[in-house]
Order: C-alpha cells, then structure tokens, then sequence
C-alpha cells in the first residue's frame, strides 16, 4: 500500500515540472534571492542554548543550530535524527529507538533542555519530544555550568518550542505516509487574536499511527501544544502548554551477541569463546526478544512554560522562563537475560538460558525558573553585554521497579509468545521496590562579554548549592563554575578564538573510605577555533578541543586506593564544519569530526566512533526544473568498541545514504524522503556485557504540506 503511494507521490512530483512553466523567471529570481539572503549559521536567542542572540561568528564557543526547515528537509523523524549532520555528535548511539534520544557530544552523555530549560531527569520517566513541536535544535560543546549548573563537560542539547508571534502568523497541515504504515497527521495554525498583533495564539497538534521496523512495536502519539502571546511596547508575554501522550515499545530488544555479533563479519569479538558452539546465524534485526503481550511504553507528558521579556530602558532589560512539567510512563520489558561479559546468554540453536523481566512504572515531576537580569552599556572604550542571572530547579523522579530472572526456552530464531514463561503480578509485586530520586538547586551566575574594539572577552561565574537525595540519603554540595574566552574579529571575516569552561555533576553517595559524601564529578574545556564567514552564504568552523572529566569511580586497577574517585577521563579531538552556496543553486553542508578517548581504565569510550564525516548537499535547479528541490546526503561513522577489561567488542563503522525529492508550489509542498535509502544493515554497536544494537534501516517518507 505504502510503496504504491510513494509512486503516486514521485509521478506527481514529476509530472508538476509543467504547472508553472508560464512563471519559469519569476520562480527564478525568487528562488535565486532566497539562496542569497539565507542564513547558514542559524540564529541564536535569549531563550536558546546561550541565552544571548550574539551571533555565533562571534562566540567563542563551539555551538550548531539546526533549524526545522533543515531537519525537515533531510528526513529527520526523531530528536537523535536532526543531528545526524552534525559535526561531534553521534546521533544514532544505540541504533534505532522508541524509548527516547540518545545524543552524545564530544563522546559524552549530554542534558537535554528545551527552551534553555532542562527538560529530563533520569531515564524512562518521560514522553520522548516530538520534532513537529521545535523550531530549531541546538548543540551548545563542552561544558556549561556557568550558564546551566551541573551538566556533562560534552555540553548541553537544546530544543525550541514553535511560540505565537505576531512575526510568525502563518498556518500549514501536513499529512505524512510511510515505511511501516506510518501515518502521521500535522498542523500548525497561527492567529492573530486581537486584530492588531497585541495578542496572537498559535497551535501545534500531531496525531500518529504507526509500527515500526521491530515487530508489534509501535509508535502512536498525540501531541496538543497551544500558546498564547502578549506583545506591546517594551513587553512580551508568552503562555505554552504541551500535552504529549505516546503508545509504544521499547525499539531496544538487546539482541545477545552469540545470535548476532558472532555470525557478523562486521562485529570482532576479543574472546573466541564466547561464540564457541554458535551456529553463525544471524537473528532478524526485526525480531521482538521480549513479549509483545507483556511489553509497554506508554508515555504522558504535560507543562506549563511561561515567557517573560520586558525592555527597561534602553540599556537594560529582563527575561524568565518559568515550567512546571508532570510525567508519567507504564514501562515494561522481557529480553534474553545479561550473563555477564564472557558467558554467552543462548545455546548454538538460539534458545535463550534465561530471560528477564522488567516492570517499572515511573514518574517525574518538575518545578524550573531561571530569571535574568541583560544590560548593553559602555565603560570608557569598552562595550559590555551583561547577564546576571539566578536559576531554580525542584525535581522529584519516582520508581516502583520490579526485576526477575527466569529460566526459559524463549527461541530467538523462532520465538514464541504463549506467555507460559511470563510472571505473575504477584511475583512482581513481591519483588517491587520504590525508589525516589530528589534535586534542589539554586544557582546565580554573572557572564559578561566585552567588546575592545575587534578584540571580544567573556568571562562567566556562577555559584550553585544543591540538595540532593535517593531516598536513603540525602547530601548538599557547593560548587563554583568559571568560564573565559577569547575571539578577534579580522577585516576578511576570520575570526580566531581560545576558550576555557567547566562542568560539574553531582553523585549521590558515600565515600566509605574517607567516611564522607561522594564529590561531584568535574569537567574542564580548553578549545581554540577558527570562525570564518567571508559572505553570507559562506560559513566555515573549526575547532579543537580537549576535555578533562575527573572525580569519576575509581579504575579498576585501584581498588584499594585512598578515596574512591580518584578515576580521570579525557576527550580531545577536531571539529570541521562548512556550509557553502554554490553556482546559486546549490547548498553544501559539510561536517567532519575526529576525537580520541580515554575512560578511567584506559579504554576507549564506549560506543564513539573515533571518526565521522557527513555531507548533504541540496540541488533548486531552474529552467523546465524550477520548483523542485533535490537532495542527497551521506552519513559516516568509523568503528567503535566497547571493552570490559575481559572482554572488547569491536563495531565496524557504516555509510548510509539518504535522498530528497520535493516540489514547492505556492501553498503545497510535496516531499519523498529516504533515510538509509540502500537499506544498509549494520550494528550501531556492540556492548561487551553482550548485546548489539541494530541500526535504523531504509524509511521512506510521502509528506504533503498545505500552506495557509
């Protein structure tokens, strides 16, 4: 059905070269200005990932904006999608996912935050973002306490909600049809609620049916964000709610090595005899492992956001963003049990030794304010930018897990599903434990950017004081952040820059050792770039950095140390960035990233390829073609690996392809996108506990856009 709709959809598209041939040179010129006058460095904003619209030319920081247009243009139907062009960050970590976003920056774990507001806690306690919701998508690298508290010295992902404006009163529907029976219904409205742009309302609403590449696992959702806008004079006020409910499962079957990585030329295993006896067959990456009478992911998000802005004079103003969120999600799971790093986890025909069962109901609720007083003045010959700032944050995360391991005869290459090996409620409910998670935290941070002429200095201070608690113990720690930058702006739009930042994360826990709480881990940054920008269709980034994260556990070959954190982790590497304009119909994106890790035992990071490279490159042509737009991209990631000491699991490295072919008419947009578009198979990864993580395979996407 889905494959006799794309062909529909690609002769309509081709057929439409005639509809407006009598308007071929007014098409022309159009198209033509809107390459002139892009933006390829995307925009920045008070309520963005550096809470300043300075431009990034001229921050001295690594930061990537990706807006909606772009994302959407390349297919993206997920969080981890949007960055897949991204220089320094690994999207598609874990392979193909319905539970949630797995990005990591710089090979590290990073926070998500939507509207420079943090958005999870945790894990599996949440409704997963829905891209039709966002503006744009940002990757703020490296650390940034000084601006968000504590946080991973990989940096900070940020999203931003589409708001009502008066500048943005357009509407559109959108209607989607594709791989796996996905059928998606969209629309963005709009409205002016007051005649004269006082007040404006906009509503965002997403309605989803849809399975997925993995067995009885779907990806149903339905979306409702309405807000509510108050402009005049030196004040804005915005209101936003966003209500999210997703129906699914979890895409991660956890498939055991012996049934995949051991039949796979693309997967080394240091140990042979962990494959000893297998039968070289590979599962079905589509293969439910668990118990699709049992298996849930059912997700409920609501909050409430409010926007504050309000001009004082023409030297100072003032921001909020205030939100409370509730959530709740019924997660439950069956896989082929862990059996610890070399013992294989199923017999040569398939049949798993033993299989576990999850049941964890979860929850998390939230109370966030962060409130800023900006100022633009003059000392003397400098020109200062001033953010003085105080940010709050209650959270409270609740779980009630039961977890049991079960003998089975549960067959990979043959599953059943009868439920004979499933457990009762009351076996749950006798091994249910509840397990309660707190944070409190108050921050106040000073960051000032002064501007010497062509000479630009930052310099950022915040002070946090956290409480913080797992049901059992209960710490407050105090930290100190400090950030400094350097950038020179040259006469041919080159602009040099060094920066210096820090992070910190705090751990709950005890120093049994030294009979005291656990420190927080810290992070610290050094990174010098290059920002160059000779014309505004032209912009190319450079940057190296290396990262230092200490007061981590212990490595292995310290058990017997003096404290219990004395482990260090490094990452350092290069990011190269282009985005061009080329022969005025063509736009190049280029992105190619290389870093070097090392964990606390001398291994490298999990997961991370030490290589990536990507490009994407978008064709309008003119002439009998004018109105259409074509583009093709390419995804690489070298190899990874994951080591246990024992045991190292080496991952090859992948290339994926993915292709446009659109049509834009004055108020309809048809678009066919392919993701993976060879349907390459590969693993993402491969984890030396003993399970590989299947890849994203070929989607095809028919996208109908009404504009109004």
């Amino acid at each position: 059905m889905f494959y006799k709709s794309s062909v529909w959809v690609l002769a309509l598209l081709c057929a439409s070269a005639q509809l407006q041939a009598a308007d071929t040179e007014k098409g022309q010129a159009k198209a033509k200005k809107k390459l002139e006058t892009m933006v390829v460095t995307g925009q920045l904003s008070t309520f963005g990932a550096t809470k300043s619209n300075i431009p990034i030319l001229e921050t001295a920081r690594s930061v990537s904006v990706v807006p909606a247009t772009e994302f959407i243009e390349r297919g993206a139907m997920t969080l981890d999608d949007t960055v897949g062009y991204t220089a320094g960050v690994v999207g598609e970590t874990f392979g193909y996912s319905t539970r949630g976003d797995f990005p990591k920056v710089r090979g590290l774990d990073v926070p998500e935050y939507l509207d420079n507001i943090q958005v999870l806690f945790g894990y599996y306690n949440n409704a997963r973002s829905d891209i039709y919701t966002l503006e744009q998508v940002e990757v703020l690298k490296g650390p940034a306490s000084v601006l968000y508290g504590q946080g991973s010295p990989g940096g900070i992902f940020n999203t931003v909600s589409k708001r009502a404006s008066r500048n943005n009163l357009d509407s559109e529907v959108s209607l989607d049809i594709g791989s796996y029976s996905r059928r998606q219904i969209s629309g963005d409205m709009g409205v002016d609620l007051s005649g004269d742009g006082t007040w404006t309302g906009r509503l965002v609403g997403i309605y989803r049916d849809s399975d997925t590449q993995i067995d009885f696992v779907e990806d149903d959702a339905l979306v409702l964000m309405p807000s509510v806008t108050f402009e005049k004079d030196n004040t804005l006020i915005t209101a936003l709610i966003n209500y999210t409910n997703r129906k699914s499962d979890t895409a991660h079957q956890f498939l055991p090595l012996t049934v995949t990585g051991c039949g796979n030329s693309g997967v080394s295993i240091s140990d042979p005899s962990l494959c000893s006896g297998s039968s070289g067959q590979e599962v079905d990456p589509s293969t439910h492992a668990g118990d699709p009478y049992f298996n849930r992911y059912d997700t409920k998000s609501l909050s409430a956001t409010l926007f504050l802005e309000q001009r004082l004079n023409d030297n100072f103003s003032w921001e909020a963003t205030a939100r409370y969120r509730d959530n709740e999600a019924d997660y439950r799971q069956a896989w082929v049990s862990f059996a610890g790093a070399g013992n294989p986890r199923t017999s040569p025909d398939g049949t798993a030794f033993f299989r576990a069962w999850y049941d964890a109901p979860a929850s998390s609720e939230q109370l966030a304010a962060d409130i800023r007083l900006r100022g633009l003045f003059d000392t003397g010959p400098l020109r200062h930018e001033l953010l003085v700032g105080m940010n709050y944050q209650d959270v409270e995360t609740l779980r009630e897990s039961a977890y049991l391991t079960i003998a089975s005869n549960f067959n990979l290459y043959s599953p059943v599903y009868d439920g004979s090996e499933r457990p009762s409620a009351a076996d749950f409910d006798a091994a249910r434990g509840r397990a309660v998670s707190t944070t409190d935290t108050l921050g106040f941070y000073i960051n000032d950017q002064v501007s010497w002429g062509d000479l630009v200095l930052t310099a950022g201070l915040r002070m946090d004081r956290l409480e913080s608690g797992d049901g059992s113990i209960k710490q407050k720690d105090d930290a100190t952040s400090y950030s400094f930058g350097a950038l020179y702006k040259t006469g041919i739009g080159l602009n040099p820059y060094i920066s210096y930042a820090e992070s910190f994360q705090a751990v709950v826990g005890n120093d049994d050792v030294r009979n005291r709480p656990l420190e927080p881990q810290e992070g610290e940054q050094v990174e010098a770039g290059l920002k160059y920008q000779p014309n505004a269709q032209t912009y190319i980034t450079f940057a190296y950095f290396d990262i230092e994260q200490s007061n981590l556990p212990n490595p292995s070959g310290l058990p017997n140390a003096n404290t219990q954190q004395e482990g260090v982790a490094t990452a350092k590497g290069y990011e190269i960035s282009a985005k061009t304009v080329l022969l005025q119909t063509l736009l190049l994106d280029f992105a190619l990233s290389k870093i070097d890790t090392e964990d606390v035992n001398g291994f490298n990071f999990s997961s991370i390829p030490e290589f990536q490279a990507s490009s994407w490159l978008t064709w309008q042509p003119s002439g009998a073609l004018q109105g259409f737009r074509f583009g093709v991209g390419a995804r690489h990631a070298g190899s990874n690996e994951s080591n246990s000491g024992t045991i190292k699991v080496e991952t090859d490295g992948y290339t994926v392809y993915d292709a446009l072919i659109a049509r834009d008419f004055e108020q309809v947009t048809l678009s066919l996108n392919f993701r993976n578009l060879t349907d390459k198979s590969y693993y993402s990864t491969c984890l030396a506990r003993g399970d590989c993580y299947p890849s994203e395979g070929r989607t095809v996407m028919a996208k109908a856009v009404y504009k109004f």
